[in-house]
């Protein structure tokens, strides 16, 4: 039975495989729908939110997306002018604006997440619960470091 990695062949092992992943991540096919909507990865995190999450306020959006409420209403004003979200009045607060994914455009937008979706799935799914969070935690904290470097 194996020890386990050491942190410099864990480390090796990670700056190899992480362009490969970055790369083809980068190559996830845009649905035709979509397609010449000019979307990035960064919209991909912002529907993530919508889809699993439901409706959310730019507020709500703009912490779970770590940016300022002016990053989301900018981002939230472009998708909406390209169709792809909805952008309502709060019925609790009129001030306030509701953001959902467009109905007519939410099987591009999940046929787009679907594709990360399925992957993550495949290699989370066999781990325990406590492994998952390790590894999720593991990553997070890899990302913090290098937006910090």
């Amino acid at each position: 039975m194996s020890s386990g990695l050491g942190v410099d062949d864990g480390i090796r092992t990670m700056l190899l495989l992480m362009p490969r992943l970055v790369g083809r991540i980068k190559r996830l096919q845009v649905p035709p729908e979509i397609a010449g909507l000019q979307l990035a990865p960064r919209h991909l995190s912002l529907f993530a939110y919508l889809q699993f999450d439901g409706p959310l306020g730019v507020n709500d959006l703009a912490a779970r997306l770590e940016v300022t409420p002016a990053t989301v209403s900018l981002m939230v004003g472009e998708l909406t002018r390209k169709g792809i979200l909805d952008r309502q009045a709060d019925p609790e607060d009129r001030r306030k604006a509701i953001v959902t994914i467009a109905e007519d455009q939410r099987p591009a937008v999940d046929a787009w997440l679907s594709q990360s979706a399925k992957a993550w799935r495949a290699a989370l799914e066999p781990l325990t619960p406590a492994q998952r969070q390790l590894f999720v935690e593991t990553f997070s904290r890899y990302e913090r470091e290098i937006s910090e470097s």
